[in-house]
C-alpha cells in the first residue's frame, strides 16, 4: 500500500448514528456495512452522511443515537441505474476515534486533479459559487472523483483553472436534498446529493 497516497484524501468525522448498519458488500471475504452518521453543523442543520465500515470495527455494534468518530476517505464509485452510470459518494472508514469536544466535527482534506470544466456562476443574491469534480488517485490504481463547490474568490480563482490542473482544498462534506421530477411519475421524488465546500482552496505545481 503507498500510505502517501492516503495523504490526498483525509477526512474526521464524528457526530450521531442516525441508522444501524447494514450489510453492503464483501471484498475477499471481509464484510463492509453502511449507516447514517448526523453531523452538526454550526447554523445547527445536520448533514447526514453514509459512512462504510468493515465488520472487523463492529465488534461492539452501533447503537442508535451512540456517538461515533472517525477518520477515513470521502470515496465514490460508478453505479449503472435505469441504463445510466450514477456517481455513488459515501465516506469509508479506515479508524474509529475518541470523541473529542473541543475538535471541528467535520473536516475534509484533498489533493487532486480537476477533471471537468469548472462551472462559475453568480446566484440571483449575488453569491458567487464554483462547482468543480476533483480527481484524487489512491491505491491500486483507482481514483475518486469528488464534487466540490467554492464559493467567493475561491469561486472566481478556481474558475479560471483548466481541467488537469493540480489543487489542494481543505472543507467540509456536506448533504443536499433536492427533488427530482422522472418521466411518466406524477409526483416528484427526493434525493439526497453529497460534496465538498471549500472552506481553503490553493494550486499545486503537478
Amino acid at each position: 500500500m503507498n500510505h502517501e497516497l492516503l495523504n490526498n484524501n483525509k477526512v474526521y468525522l464524528q457526530g450521531i448514528v442516525s441508522s444501524l448498519p447494514e450489510f453492503n458488500h464483501s471484498v475477499m471475504g471481509e464484510d463492509f456495512y453502511t449507516f447514517n452518521l448526523n453531523v452538526s453543523r454550526l447554523s445547527g442543520k445536520d448533514d447526514i452522511l453514509p459512512i462504510i465500515i468493515s465488520g472487523k470495527m463492529l465488534v461492539h455494534p452501533l447503537s442508535l443515537g451512540e456517538k461515533f468518530a472517525m477518520r477515513g476517505q470521502f470515496r465514490s464509485f460508478n453505479k449503472l441505474v435505469d441504463g445510466k452510470s450514477k456517481l455513488i459518494l459515501s465516506v469509508f472508514c479506515r479508524e474509529r476515534c475518541l470523541w473529542d469536544d473541543e475538535a471541528n466535527s467535520n473536516v475534509i482534506e484533498l489533493n487532486g486533479y480537476i477533471c471537468k470544466s469548472p462551472i462559475y456562476r453568480v446566484t440571483p443574491f449575488n453569491r458567487e459559487i464554483c462547482d468543480l469534480l476533483l480527481a484524487v488517485n489512491r491505491n491500486y490504481d483507482k481514483s475518486d472523483y469528488i464534487p466540490c463547490i467554492a464559493w467567493g474568490r475561491d469561486a472566481q480563482y478556481v474558475g479560471e483553472m483548466a481541467v488537469g490542473t493540480k489543487i489542494h482544498l481543505l472543507g467540509r462534506i456536506q448533504s443536499r436534498e433536492y427533488t427530482k421530477h422522472i418521466e411518466g411519475e406524477n409526483e416528484p421524488i427526493q434525493k439526497m446529493a453529497y460534496e465538498v465546500s471549500v472552506a481553503k482552496l490553493t494550486s499545486l505545481i503537478s
